[in-house]
This record gives C-alpha cells, sequence and structure tokens, in this order.
C-alpha cells in the first residue's frame, strides 16, 4: 500500500524546509533507512531517511523548493501501483497524472552528476556535470577565487579543480570524478548560485556543444559558447582579472594563505618556486624564501635630494584616483545579517566602569604556573559565562511567540580576519577554566585568521563578546549578533586617578558596554547582569567558588 512522506519538523524552529537534494529518483527501490534527501531547515541541512521500503512512485517537492512542513513530500509504495487517490487528496499539483507520466523528476539527480533538463539527449556517455557545491549550511551562492585546472588538462579522482569562496571562508573544492575538463561555467572572481553549472569533466575530445547551453539548474546563467571556444576565453581576460602572471604569462596558483602571508611580507610570487600539486606555491613555500639580494632601491634617492623647496602657494595637481573592491561573500552576509539585527532588534546600550587593579595581579599568578598563558579577555569570558548563569535572561532569544530561555552558556568570541569578522563559539564555556578557555579562544582565532574554522563551531551561541581593547579603544558598543539578545564589547584597560576610601589615588578600569534587545531584556535586567559581572572580574577568586 502507497504512504505519503510529509515535510518533516527537523527543528524546533522549522516551519518549512528546501529540499537541497534528492538522493533518490523516482523508481528507485527504497528501503528502510536509506537517506531520501537533503533537507535545509532554519538552521542546517540535514539528511532525510526513510521509515518505509518499497519503490518511490512520486517526488512532490523538486530539489531547490521550498514548502511548508507536513506538505507532500514524496509517495512510497509498490512498483506500478495507483496512486492517483493520494494525490488527488495532497499537495502535487497534477492530481490525475498516471504514475508512468512521473517519471520525468527522474532527471533530479545529484548536483555533481545531474543532466540537463532542457536537453534534447542524454549525456554523452562518460561526460560528468559539475554543479556549484553547497560547502556550508548557510551557503546560497559561491565565488570561485581560483580555477587550479583549465580546459584540456586531465583530472583524476581528488584532484583540486578550484578555490571556492563562500559566505564564510575559502575552501578547496576536489573532483570526484575523473578524466578531461572540457568546459568552465564559472569564470575567476565570478559569483553563482548553488547548483549553478560550475565544469564539465568527460573523455578527451568528447563533443559537449548544447550542454551548457541547457543547463538551468539553480538558476544559472548559461553559457553561450561551446567547450571548444574555452581555450581562448581565459587568456583574453586575463588582462582585467586580478591574477598575479608568471614572465611567460602564465598564471601562478597560491593557496589563498600563501598569498595573504606573501602580501604581508612584500615577496613577490613570480619569484617563488612552488612545491604543491602542478607548482602550485604553499604556505611553506613562502616562510621558507629567501629573496635575492637587490640593489635598486638606491637609484631613487637622487630625486628626494633634488626636490625643491615647497612653494608658498599651493597649487592643486595630480590624478583622483578610486579603487573599487568587489564585496567578498563573507562581507556580503556581515553586511545583511548586521543590518538585520540593528533593524528588527530594538538596540540599547548599558555602560559600566570596572576596576582591574585585582584582575591584573590575579592575571600575573596565574600565568607564573608552568604552561598557562591567560588574558583579561579569557577573564572577560569566564566571569559572563558565570554571570549568564545567575542572570539567564540574557542568555534568551527572541521569537513571535514565545521567549527562549538558554540554560547552557555558549559564548561566541568575535575575531577580526581579512575579509571581516567570524564568531568561533565556545561550547559550555560555564564548565571550562581559564586556562581551557584561554587556550581554546588561542586556537580558534589563529584557524579563523588562516580560514580553517568549520561551519559547526561558528555556530549555536547564546552571547557574544566583542573586545577592541588592544587596539587602545576605550568604550565602544556593538551590533547583538542575532539570534542573540545582548552582546558586550569590551574597552582597553586605562591607568588613571580614581577616589578609593575618599583618597585619589592612580588606578587602572576598563570599561564595559552591554548592547540588548529590548524585546527580551528589560533595563534593570541587564544592570543586574552588569552588576554581577562587576563583581566577578573585580575580584577573580570569587570566579573559583
Amino acid at each position: 500500500m502507497a504512504i505519503k512522506v510529509t515535510m518533516p519538523r527537523l527543528s524546533d524552529t522549522m516551519t518549512e524546509g528546501t529540499v537541497a537534494t534528492w538522493l533518490k529518483k523516482v523508481g528507485d527501490k527504497i528501503s528502510e533507512g536509506d537517506i531520501l534527501a537533503e533537507i535545509e531547515t532554519d538552521k542546517a541541512t540535514m539528511e532525510f531517511e526513510s521509515f518505509n521500503e518499497g519503490t518511490l512512485l512520486h517526488i512532490g517537492i523538486q530539489a531547490g523548493e521550498t514548502a511548508p512542513v507536513d506538505s507532500l513530500l514524496a509517495i512510497i509504495g509498490n512498483e506500478g501501483e495507483d496512486i492517483s487517490a493520494l494525490l488527488a487528496g495532497g499537495d502535487a499539483p497534477a492530481a490525475a497524472e498516471a504514475p508512468k507520466a512521473e517519471a520525468a523528476p527522474a532527471v533530479e539527480a545529484k548536483t555533481e552528476t545531474a543532466a540537463p533538463a532542457k536537453a534534447a539527449t542524454e549525456l554523452p556517455k562518460g561526460v560528468i556535470v559539475v554543479t556549484m557545491p553547497r560547502l556550508s549550511d548557510t551557503m546560497t551562492e559561491g565565488t570561485v577565487a581560483t580555477w587550479l585546472k583549465k580546459v584540456g588538462d586531465a583530472v583524476a579522482e581528488g584532484d583540486i579543480l578550484a578555490e571556492i569562496e563562500t559566505d564564510k571562508a575559502t575552501m578547496e573544492f576536489e573532483s570526484f570524478n575523473e578524466g578531461t575538463l572540457l568546459y568552465i561555467g564559472i569564470q575567476e572572481g565570478n559569483t553563482a548560485p548553488v547548483d549553478s553549472l560550475l565544469a564539465i569533466i568527460g573523455p578527451a575530445g568528447t563533443d559537449i556543444s548544447g550542454i551548457a547551453d541547457n543547463y538551468t539548474a539553480g538558476g544559472a546563467a548559461t553559457a553561450s559558447a561551446p567547450a571548444t571556444e574555452e581555450k581562448a576565453a581565459p587568456a583574453a581576460e586575463k588582462a582585467t582579472e586580478a591574477v598575479a602572471e608568471t614572465s611567460n604569462g602564465g598564471r601562478i596558483l597560491a593557496s589563498p594563505l600563501a598569498k595573504k602571508i606573501a602580501s604581508d611580507k612584500g615577496i613577490q610570487l613570480t619569484q617563488v618556486k612552488g612545491s604543491g600539486e602542478n607548482g602550485r606555491i604553499v604556505k611553506s613555500d613562502i616562510e621558507n624564501f629567501t629573496p635575492a639580494a637587490q640593489a635598486q632601491p638606491t637609484a631613487a634617492a637622487p630625486k628626494a635630494d633634488a626636490a625643491p623647496a615647497a612653494p608658498k602657494v599651493f597649487v592643486p595637481a595630480g590624478e583622483v584616483f578610486t579603487e573599487e573592491i568587489k564585496n567578498s561573500q563573507m562581507r556580503k552576509i556581515i553586511a545583511k545579517r548586521l543590518a538585520e539585527s540593528l533593524f528588527t532588534a530594538p538596540h540599547y546600550n548599558l555602560v559600566i566602569e570596572v576596576s582591574m587593579d585585582e584582575a591584573m595581579g590575579a592575571r600575573a599568578t596565574i600565568n607564573t604556573v608552568p604552561d598557562t598563558k591567560v588574558s583579561f579577555n579569557d577573564m572577560v569570558i569566564k566571569a559572563c559565562a558565570l554571570a549568564l548563569k545567575k542572570h539567564p535572561k540574557i542568555n534568551s532569544q527572541w521569537k513571535e511567540d514565545a521567549i527562549i530561555i538558554n540554560h547552557h552558556v555558549n559564548i561566541g568570541v568575535a575575531v577580526a580576519v581579512e575579509d571581516g569578522l567570524v564568531v568561533p563559539v565556545l561550547k559550555f564555556t560555564d564548565a571550562m577554566s581559564l586556562s581551557q578557555i584561554g587556550a581554546s579562544v588561542r586556537d580558534l582565532a589563529g584557524r579563523a585568521k588562516n580560514k580553517k574554522l568549520g561551519p559547526q563551531e561558528m555556530e549555536g551561541s547564546t552571547f557574544t563578546v566583542s573586545n577592541l581593547g588592544m587596539f587602545g579603544i576605550t568604550e565602544f558598543n556593538s551590533i547583538i549578533n542575532q539570534p542573540n539578545s545582548a552582546i558586550l564589547s569590551v574597552g582597553a584597560i586605562v591607568e588613571k586617578p580614581v577616589v578609593k576610601n575618599g583618597q585619589i589615588v592612580v588606578g587602572n578600569t576598563m570599561m564595559l558596554s552591554l548592547a540588548c534587545d529590548h524585546r527580551t531584556i528589560d533595563g534593570a535586567t541587564g544592570a543586574q547582569f552588569l552588576q554581577t559581572l562587576k563583581q566577578y572580574i573585580e575580584s577573580p577568586v570569587t570566579m573559583l567558588a
């Protein structure tokens, strides 16, 4: 007997889901426990397994489509079974459609092997369509940072095809197929939605004309030229691309980290010999590079000596110069989410001044222990974790019909990276010691700057700490990192005159600013939290109680 499968509720906040990928097609045999599809919720992309067995007779929600919870997702039953009655009572658009006519959706396959829906003929034997992958749960589009293969190159399974920039990191994308790279659908620096045509791999010399024109999965912009024209295209575009070139005009292959280190050290990539695949320059090549001695800088010295004295009347002269920097995926997401937070959550800020004399003494003592290094930021994070346990309303989340109080404490720590800001999360921070917090923050911050953090390490925060004190900023206000209800801004420690016991003495103080969402946190509640936080920081020994 045929069974209706509906869109599941995969999280407590889920009201609708998007089918990211179907792993089965109409006509496939289904066993209990088989993964039917990957479904994207409001929190993550999750595998959805079958609790029934039989034949997949109907797909009600195609890949890429979104539908409410309990909508008709699929029908499983016996092969050839009449399901017209179920379709009439379900959400499928064609109630009278015969089962055989539903074989058409079978072309919905995995993102790397999907055949074009509009293609007049099937894919040639051995040809694989590679699409823009979903490399994180929040990724909706990706930018090709670098192609490590060019049209005509042989590709083996496991070879790195390209470096793809997501909203969170730049990641290497490897091939799961082997053959020859016949076509490139997204050029370096271009951005396209997930499931757009990225490349075509197949046997050398295969005619793929028409495949790119007919491929429209994920709303990709189709290419108008066949694969045979791709060989000339990259050479014509390199004049406008920001890609380093060697003396013979070839593109330099280098990892993003190697490029950044080379830029910081002022090293020309053309002078470095790569030890990676196909001569690719990696981090160790830059770190071990010794530049040859050059005797050119002295040539420019006479100009400075010969410069005339400045005229009494300044005559403006020069050229107007501007530079346009293309927004990265990370910068786009930061702009979108912070704008949403500022204009949806009614922010207000509470500021308190904290004496740091006791904390400075305690830190100096703690750091005398061998192999222990604790910063003032680590002490603030620990104090926040303990204060949140006493004031759980600060550790909350707004929803239209309820306020969620989190009784677990996961503190996000804002880390500045080259392209913007990321917030790695310390899970169950209240259970961590000061030295554990210090080691974890150093590890996460280091990997964040090298773009080595996994998406799961930046999810699930319940409160956020942002510290600009190391830059000399004494006081500032932050925008709440939703869905958190509050964020703490930590300023620099300042030595100044203070009043103690009626006497003016020299003391060390630090300003703390708490940005609160007024929908969940009232002013008095925020003030009580700051009082508790002040007590912990001013008397660090109480954090051991």
